[in-house]
Parts: C-alpha cells; sequence; structure tokens
C-alpha cells in the first residue's frame, strides 16, 4: 500500500506542513505547485506528477499526493527548496530548525513501511464521542433482522482493514479524493460497509491519524427531523453538552462524514437552486443540509463519504465537484454458489439450479444481494418439496417471488378476520407502489392504514422489518419486496390508483409508458413483476393462499396501452425495446403476447446476453406487421460449455426464431450496424434475406465484426430482386471482401441502386467499382467518403464516369485524400456526363488549382451539376474568383458550400458582384468559418436586397462583429430580401 493509502506520516510534520501551505495566499500555493514541476527543484529520478492532479488539489490535501511520491523527509526537503527558491526566508528557517530536532528519529524510520494504527494521545471528550458511537453502531448492528434460515455469509478477514482503508484512499497514484460514493444495488451492504468504517474508527483500529472525528448521518432520519442547525446535527451523538466546535472548524481536513441512504433524500434539481449556505448556525431543513454538505459548502476540506443506490448515481455525477465513485457488488459469483450449496446441503442439487439461474442473469444479478439468495433458494425449496414434477424451467422472476410469499402467508398465522384481508393487502400495496412513484422506501407507521396486527404480522415473516435508526418507521425487508407489492397492487380489485388521483387504469397506462422510454432500472424491474402478475395460475394462486381479491380486467389496460405502439410518436424514439420483451416474455403466455405485438411496426434492440437473445427470440415472431427492425448484437451470442451441441442448436433455434421476422412480408429496412455475428448465424441471416418471401429493400451493415461474414451478403444480392440499399459504412472491407461484392453487384438479378461510405477501399478496388458503374443500370448513389481513393482511384472512376452507360447521379468523396489531379479528371468527366447533379468534394486537399478545373465544367450551359459541396478544400481568394466567373455563366447550380476555407472578405466580393444578379438559379451558399469581418457585410447586404433565389446562407463561425450583424438584419427586413434561414 502506497504512504497515501496508509497511515505512514509523521502527524507532527503534517500539521506544520498544512500550516505553512495555509499561511501562503492564492498566488504563493500557485507558485509552489508550478515548483513541483521544476525537475531541477526535485529529487533525482523523480517522477512528474500530472499537472492535473497538482491542480485539482487542496491545501489539506497536498501532502497526500506528495506521499504517493516522496518518503516523509523527501517532502521536507522539497519544501525548504522551494521556499528557498520563492524568497520565503522565515519558514526556511522553521523548516531547518524542525529538520535539526528529529533528523535523526526519521533516518531511522522505512519511508515505505506504514506505520501501525496507533491512536494519538487524546481528549476526553473525544474518547467519549467514541466510545457512544462504537456503542451506538454494534446497536445498530445487533438490531439489523436476518430472517431465519438465512445463512450470512460474514467473511471476517485479515485483509478487511486493508480494503476499509482503500475505501478512502482509493487513488494511489494521485490526491486522496474528499468525495467518495458507495453505489451499488439495494441489499449489496453499501450500508453496512459504512456501518464498519464508523464502527473500526471509534474502536480505535482505523484512521486514527487520518481523522480526528467520524459522524455518521441517517438520510432518512434526517428527512423526519424538524428544522436543525448544522451544529445541532452535529451534537445529537455528542455525549457532553457542548461539541468542540473550535477544534472542528479550524481542523475540519480531520473530519470525515458518512451520509448513508442518499436516495432517502429529497435533494433535487429544484433544490439546488438554493442559494448557497456556510453557516453553522443557520436553521433548515435536513435535505437543504445534506444539500450544503455534499456540495462542500459548510465543511469545505472535510471528507466525505455518501452511500447511495446505483440509480442515484447519474444524479451524483452531476451534483458533486469532483466525486470518486467506488461500485459494490454484493455476492460475488462464488459467493452466490457457496450459498446455494450450504442453503440446499446437496453440491449436485444446488450447481443444478446454479446453472439454470445463471441462465436468468436479471434473477442471478438480483442474487448479488444476500436477502434475494435467501428468497429464490427458499421458494425452489418449497416448491421442489410440494411438487415431485417440479420443472426449473417453468420458473420466472416473478413466479419464484409469488410462490415465496404464497408459501410465507399459507403457513403462518395472523388474527385477521376473512374481511379485512383484501382490505390490508390493499393497503400494503397501496404503499408500496406509492413509494414507487414518489421514491420512497421509508414509512411512518402512522401515516399508513395497515393495522398495527397486521404489521407485526409481516415484521414477523420478515417482509416488512423496522428501521433501526428511525423510531416509530418501518421499511420493506428488501427493495424486491417492495417492488413486488407495488406491481401486485394494480392487479387487485379496486379503481383507484396510489397517487394523483388517477384512476387505476389510468395509472398503469402512465407507469408502463414511463417505464419504456426512461433508463431507471429501478422501474424496469417493478415492470418486469407487474407482467409476469398477468399470468393467470399466478394471479389465482396469489388469490388463494393470500386471501387477496385479483382483477383479471387489468389486462385490457395493457392491451389499451399497446394500440400506441402502432404510432408513428416521437416519444418512441428512446423506447427500451428489449426491456419490454423480456417484460412481455416474463408472462408466459404466446397468445397474449401476440395480441399485444399485432400491431407493431418498428423496433431497435440490442442484444448482449443469453435474455436478450430469448426475449427477442420469443417476441419478434409474433410482430406480423413489423417494417424496420434494427437489430445489434453487440457481444458474440453466447454458448454455454457443456452439452455443447445441443445448446449451439438451441441458440439456432432462438436466431431462426429472429430470423424469421425478415419474411414477414412487411419488412422494408433492416439495420445491422454494430453487431458480432459469426459465420454460421450470418449465414443462417442471410438465407432469409434471400428468400423470395423477403420484401427487403434497405440493408444497413456498418461496423459489422468480423468484416469477412459481409461475404455472406452475396448470397442475398444475387437472390433478393428487392433489395436496392445497401449501407456497408464504416467496415474495413479490404480487397477480397470489397471486389467479391462489387462483382455480385454486376451481376443482371443485382437490384442495388445505392452503395455508401467509410469503407476503407484500397485504390486497387477501384477497378472493380468502376466496371460497376457501366454494367449496371440500377447505380445512380455511390458513396466514397472517408476511403483512401486518391487520386489513381478517382481516375479509375472517371474513366467509367464519363462513359455514355453510366447513370450516377450522386458521387460523394469526401475526405478521400484527392488533390487537384483528381479535379482535373473530374472536370472531364462533368464534361459528358449530364445526368451527374451533386458532388461532394467536401475535406480535400484541392487547392484554387483545383477548383480552377471544376469551374470549366461550371461554365457550361448543359452542365447538370446541382449541387456542390467544396467545403474544406484549402482554396482561396483566387479560387472565389474562378467560382464567381464560373456561376455567370450557370443555371442549374441550386447549392453550393463553401465553408472553411480562406474565403476572407475580397473572396466573399468576388462572389457577391455575380450573385446580387436576378438571375441565377443558386438557393443555398455556405460561408460558415470562411474569416470574413464586418467588411464584407455591404456586398452580402447587396445580395440580400436584390437576388431572389437565394433563400439560405451560412455565415457560422466568422467574426462579422455588431456593425456587421446590424448591416444584415437591416437588409433582412427588407421587402425585397427572399432569404429564409440564415445561419
Amino acid at each position: 500500500m502506497s504512504s497515501s493509502a496508509g497511515i505512514s506520516m509523521d502527524d507532527t510534520f503534517l500539521d506544520k506542513f498544512m500550516s505553512y501551505l495555509k499561511g501562503l495566499d492564492q498566488y504563493q500555493l500557485e507558485e509552489f505547485k508550478l515548483c513541483l514541476q521544476s525537475p531541477q527543484l526535485m529529487p533525482e529520478n523523480f517522477p512528474k506528477i500530472p499537472w492535473t492532479n497538482l491542480k485539482a488539489v487542496g491545501p489539506s490535501n497536498l501532502f497526500c499526493l506528495l506521499s504517493d511520491y516522496l518518503s516523509v523527509p523527501q517532502i521536507r526537503d522539497v519544501t525548504l527548496c522551494i521556499f528557498e527558491n520563492m524568497k520565503l526566508m522565515s519558514r526556511c528557517e522553521e523548516i531547518r530548525a524542525e529538520m535539526n530536532e528529529s533528523t535523526q528519529a526519521l533516518g531511522l524510520q522505512d519511508p515505505g513501511q506504514e506505520e501501525p494504527e496507533v491512536p494519538e494521545e487524546e481528549t476526553a471528550h473525544r474518547r467519549k464521542y467514541r466510545e457512544r458511537m462504537k456503542d451506538k453502531i454494534l446497536l445498530m448492528w445487533d438490531s439489523i433482522p436476518w430472517p431465519e434460515g438465512h445463512i450470512y455469509l460474514r467473511h471476517m478477514t485479515e485483509q478487511e482493514h486493508e480494503e476499509l482503508r482503500s475505501l478512502l484512499y482509493p487513488n494511489r497514484t494521485g490526491a486522496q479524493p474528499e468525495t467518495i460514493i458507495l453505489g451499488g444495488r439495494a441489499g449489496v451492504g453499501k450500508t453496512i460497509l459504512a456501518m464498519k468504517v464508523m464502527l473500526h474508527w471509534a474502536e480505535g483500529s482505523l484512521f486514527q491519524h487520518r481523522f480526528s472525528y467520524v459522524f455518521y448521518i441517517s438520510c432518512h432520519k434526517l428527512q423526519r427531523m424538524r428544522n436543525t442547525t448544522f451544529v445541532g446535527l452535529l451534537s445529537q451523538d455528542w455525549p457532553d453538552s457542548q461539541i468542540p466546535l473550535t477544534e472542528l472548524i479550524n481542523h475540519s481536513e480531520r473530519l470525515l462524514f458518512i451520509v448513508d441512504g442518499f436516495e432517502e433524500s429529497a435533494v433535487s434539481s429544484t433544490l439546488e437552486r438554493s442559494p448557497p449556505c456556510s453557516d453553522w448556525y443557520t436553521p433548515l431543513p435536513g435535505d437543504r443540509l445534506i444539500l450544503h454538505l455534499l456540495k462542500k459548502e459548510l465543511v469545505p476540506q472535510a471528507t466525505l463519504l455518501i452511500t447511495a443506490r446505483d440509480t442515484q448515481i447519474a444524479y451524483l455525477k452531476k451534483l458533486l465537484p469532483n466525486p470518486h465513485f467506488i461500485f459494490i457488488s454484493g455476492f460475488t459469483e462464488e459467493d452466490r454458489g457457496e450459498y446455494f450449496i450450504r442453503f440446499f446441503g446437496d453440491q449436485d442439487k444446488a450447481n443444478a439450479i446454479l446453472r439454470w439461474l445463471r441462465q436468468n442473469e436479471t434473477l442471478f444479478d438480483w442474487c448479488s444481494a444476500p436477502l434475494v439468495c435467501w428468497t429464490v433458494c427458499s421458494s425452489l425449496m418449497w416448491q421442489m418439496t410440494r411438487n415431485p414434477s417440479f420443472e426449473m424451467s417453468t420458473q420466472t422472476v416473478t413466479s419464484i417471488y409469488a410462490y415465496f410469499f404464497s408459501q410465507l402467508f399459507t403457513t403462518a398465522e395472523v388474527n385477521l378476520s376473512d374481511q379485512s384481508w383484501p382490505e390490508q393487502w390493499r393497503a400494503l400495496c397501496s404503499l408500496a407502489a406509492e413509494g414507487m412513484w414518489c421514491l420512497n422506501s421509508v414509512f411512518a407507521k402512522e401515516d399508513t392504514a395497515i393495522e398495527a396486527s397486521f404489521i407485526d404480522y409481516l415484521l414477523r415473516l420478515n417482509i416488512l422489518q423496522k428501521v433501526i435508526d428511525c423510531e416509530g418507521c418501518i421499511a420493506f425487508t428488501h427493495q424486491s419486496f417492495q417492488m413486488f407489492f407495488g406491481a401486485m397492487f394494480y392487479l387487485l380489485r379496486g379503481t383507484e390508483g396510489s397517487v394523483g388521483g388517477l384512476p387505476k387504469f389510468d395509472e398503469i397506462k402512465v407507469f408502463i409508458n414511463g417505464v419504456f422510454t426512461d433508463t431507471n432500472l429501478y422501474w424496469h424491474q417493478i415492470a418486469l413483476f407487474l407482467f409476469g402478475l398477468f399470468k393467470r395460475d399466478l394471479a389465482r394462486e396469489l388469490e388463494v393462499s393470500l386471501h387477496c381479491e385479483m382483477s383479471p380486467r387489468v389486462i385490457y389496460a395493457l392491451l389499451d396501452w399497446t394500440e400506441a405502439l402502432a404510432v408513428d410518436d416521437p416519444a418512441y424514439i428512446h423506447f427500451e425495446f428489449l426491456q419490454f420483451f423480456q417484460c412481455l416474455c416474463e408472462m408466459q403466455d404466446e397468445n397474449l403476447v401476440q395480441k399485444v405485438l399485432n400491431r407493431l411496426l418498428e423496433a431497435d434492440i440490442d442484444i448482449d446476453k443469453n435474455e436478450g437473445l430469448h426475449a427477442s427470440s420469443l417476441c419478434l415472431k409474433h410482430c406480423p406487421k413489423l417494417t424496420r427492425l434494427r437489430l445489434s448484437i453487440s457481444s458474440p451470442i453466447p454458448q454455454v460449455q457443456t452439452r455443447r451441441e445441443r445448446v449451439v442448436d438451441f441458440k439456432m433455434h432462438q436466431w431462426q426464431d429472429i430470423c424469421s421476422v425478415f419474411c414477414n412480408g412487411h419488412m422494408r429496412e433492416l439495420d445491422l450496424s454494430n453487431s458480432k455475428l459469426n459465420t454460421l448465424y450470418m449465414k443462417k441471416l442471410c438465407h432469409e434475406l434471400g428468400s423470395s418471401r423477403c420484401k427487403l429493400q434497405k440493408l444497413t451493415c456498418k461496423s459489422m465484426s468480423p468484416v469477412r461474414i459481409l461475404k455472406e451478403l452475396v448470397l442475398v444480392l444475387h437472390c433478393n430482386p428487392n433489395l436496392t440499399h445497401l449501407d456497408l459504412s464504416s467496415n474495413n472491407l479490404g480487397i477480397t471482401v470489397s471486389m467479391m461484392i462489387f462483382r455480385t453487384l454486376r451481376h443482371p438479378s443485382c437490384s442495388l441502386k445505392y452503395l455508401l461510405e467509410k469503407c476503407s477501399l484500397p485504390v486497387a478496388s477501384c477497378r472493380d467499382l468502376a466496371l460497376l458503374l457501366i454494367s449496371t443500370h440500377r447505380m445512380t448513389r455511390l458513396c466514397l467518403g472517408f476511403n483512401q481513393i486518391q487520386d489513381a482511384g478517382v481516375k479509375l472512376l472517371c474513366a467509367s464516369l464519363a462513359h455514355p452507360k453510366c447513370l450516377l447521379e450522386r458521387l460523394v468523396l469526401w475526405f478521400c485524400q484527392l488533390s487537384a489531379a483528381s479535379c482535373r479528371y473530374l472536370s472531364n468527366a462533368l464534361l459528358q456526363n449530364k445526368r451527374l447533379t451533386h458532388l461532394n468534394l467536401r475535406k480535400n486537399n484541392l487547392g484554387d488549382e483545383g477548383v480552377k478545373f471544376l469551374c470549366e465544367p461550371l461554365r457550361c450551359p448543359d452542365c447538370n451539376l446541382q449541387d456542390l459541396n467544396l467545403s474544406d478544400c484549402s482554396f482561396s481568394v483566387e479560387g472565389c474568383r474562378e467560382l464567381a466567373d464560373a456561376l455567370r455563366h450557370n443555371q442549374s447550380l441550386k447549392i453550393l458550400d463553401l465553408g472553411e476555407n480562406d474565403v476572407r472578405d475580397n473572396g466573399a466580393k468576388e462572389l457577391c458582384e455575380v450573385l446580387k444578379h436576378v438571375n441565377y438559379a443558386l438557393k443555398t451558399l455556405g460561408l460558415e468559418k470562411c474569416n470574413l469581418t464586418h467588411n464584407c457585410c455591404q456586398h452580402l447586404c447587396s445580395v440580400l436586397r436584390n437576388n431572389r433565389s437565394l433563400v439560405h446562407l451560412n455565415l457560422l463561425g466568422n467574426d462579422l462583429g455588431p456593425d456587421g450583424v446590424n448591416r444584415l438584419w437591416t437588409s433582412l427586413k427588407k421587402s425585397t430580401c427572399q432569404l429564409q434561414k440564415l445561419g
């Protein structure tokens, strides 16, 4: 462990070092940091500290940063050397005096060896505070309700202290972070880890040299407090009447605040606009105190350790200055294996269940939380005991939870009348659903409509638990329990929603609509339970065992909502189709899935796991009207090691189901971009695309991996006469693949009309491409941008471009490493080709000479070129002069883009002299980033006043100044100005 991560620092010198730096003003501190970058002032062979680390670090953490590179004596020597260089002689004398006193002691010390955790001599009030916090944390620990039968895997190893240290010293090559976020899903142990940090400090075994005081703040407890001051908050756990306020303020860099359960705070984007607060005596609501603490306004130099669920991570990244994130994963895969083996007591049975569980990736991920492991194991054990013909393959996440709760309530006894059960279930499930909408998981007993006897019953069953640091509050034992009962609320009889006054059916539709257009994983998991509970036998099981009343009519709310899927609504641009498909699979009802998907017109799916492949194969085959599909296989379709042939056959069967949608008679567009497919799966796909039943017209295959699988497209190009668009952009085709495809395109049965860019085509492939232009009567658009065509390739293409049989209308050659020589070939071709209307030569080094060549065909009265893009082509005023002269003779050019060239005011003047006349066809002129100033605006104004054809003018990125802009604005207001868009 590096010295910054350990405790190997001389506290005496640390305090003096801090006093030295705090005595510097802002400019002197900046100079001190700059001196640390000077090799002359640093030890020999010293690795340079990154300036980004030095610039960001404050005085309190500069010592920790230097400790990563230097020993304590070296830090002292460097500080002395820098102060001498800065002419701070009084500081130098202090350091020399200190060195004389401690040189011998420090000389005997190994600078690389970490000092043991020996508490410094402490005051009585600090000792009493540590003892009080130790008792508090141990009481909280003993109050954690572990359910009967749950196996607590407590791995107390000798490395635990090391792991806890690393939480607060995670950056071994930079400064110690002042704000650390412990993130992770519910139930994986974030709070327990935070409690251990507090406990080990209170016991005196960790962080004694680093932190004088550690404070533990519970967000949900703070939310229920009346307005309080920051001093009042810190005083709550203090054993005496007064806290050592002066010490806390003067040495705030030695304070650690543990903020537990950020998701329970009410900090929001609206609250962020609150004015800053640094006063410890201002009474504030709990959420305001949390906000000002986290934003480093109340205690800027303190270290923060914050626990938060993964759903809050994105928000915290925006809220906090330079946070350091540590993800807490909970049970590892090995831990889950150990848990199952110990629970079932039969290794073979446990391993069989684990193999199945790994295929259900959602449930396996949830099992990183220990209580989910207990829930899953208990449910499976009960089902195996009750049902000799139990089949693992029929289990879903919802069915496991439904049978778990069914068994709990079948065997338990509670003193409730038959008439009270439905009412109590509605109250509990409504509470869960309300918490879902309000992002609340802690509830005050008096705020619920649940009877006390029923609450006690739920506490005994470990469905609810008391909140250990919040008197009179309850919470669901695990977040997944709240999600299940929140979803179950919508299946219970009744018409009222849980919040907002909406009827239940309308609330369901609002919820489902939000789920699949949001990336909130919490809502996704609730939706999984909701769809799973649509399965009738599960609903009946819950009705009988829980004595509740379910409503079968709720399915109509789902069917009503799916009507919107057929509408081309912009709200569905970010629709989570794969999550939607996984929820549909949870229902295990193909007839219902078919009804839901019957009107689906388009889908966008990213498959990266077994579960995604499974859900897509089940759902896509029930989409008879699908017309557009984007399907990305972002990682190779996984295969399991055991029973390999059987698994391969099963995966191929799923892939076959996905491919079957291409032959539904309606599919017109397929995008496979960024997919990773092996040859076997690509062959199967192309076989379906080549079928006479396939009506596909547009196929996009950008960035495919491996590229060699694109050879299989030959089958499609030969057999599918409907395919007219093929996009192979961003693939390094190479000679072999490109020649095979180009030769296939020349086949009489191929109907392809368009071919696109970024294929890393070598010059050698241009010969086959040139032959393609004259051997097919269908190719009308060719986009070769971002390919190294070069002048030699353009020469080959232009030979065909000038041929009478060439029907090409659009040619894109941007960023193809062309020079003026290419313009000569293009000029000759354009003099003979009257069909080409669009030419894009952007981002090529053509120069004035190249522009001059291109202007020759533009001067011809029979030139049909309508769109010419010469942006970023390295020409100047001379090129503009040639273009202006060409425009005098041209009646066809409508779009001319000259952006990012050195046009200058004189070049703009040349163009304006022509365009100010009324008899030219040009409608769009691009002059973006052309080094124009206000001096050209008078000429542009003349064009705006007189030209009747120009409707679009782009002047972005030019310094026209206020005077130039005002001139243009005056011309725009003239009634004769026809301009519609000014950029």
